[in-house]
């Protein structure tokens, strides 16, 4: 997966947007105003992409045990995030899989208010 591609599929989330509130390197994709993936362009512009995405503590511990390509989750919380790296390991399919939960967790942790204003956008 391109960067091009990831950002399309994250953004194309419904009631997804795109941020830089740490600085202008780390693009943060949020819905319901609550981060799901985040991203550094700069690992992108060298070859070495990674992301860190939310995930259930169980399902992450079993991820970092199977995959030498996922790890807790740098400069996060390690029981919520796993940083993965976007490599030959890790299959576009499989990439979206795990954006696909980590938006999922953080979209049913919103209000259900939230989440009904979210499912009425167009």
């Amino acid at each position: 997966m391109n960067l091009e591609e990831f950002y399309e599929y994250c953004i194309s989330k419904k009631g997804v947007t795109e941020h830089f509130p740490f600085d202008q390197d780390t693009l943060v994709f949020k819905v319901g105003e609550k981060m799901f993936a985040l991203s550094s362009l700069k690992q992108w512009e060298a070859g070495e992409p990674s992301v860190n995405l939310k995930c259930k503590p169980d399902w992450a511990l079993e991820l970092r045990a199977q995959y030498d390509s996922i790890q807790a989750g740098y400069h996060m919380s390690k029981v919520h995030w796993n940083t993965v790296s976007i490599n030959s390991e890790i299959s576009d399919l499989f990439l979206k899989e795990m954006i696909d939960h980590s938006y999922d967790l953080v979209f049913s942790s919103l209000t259900k208010k939230i989440q009904n204003e979210i499912l009425a956008l167009e």
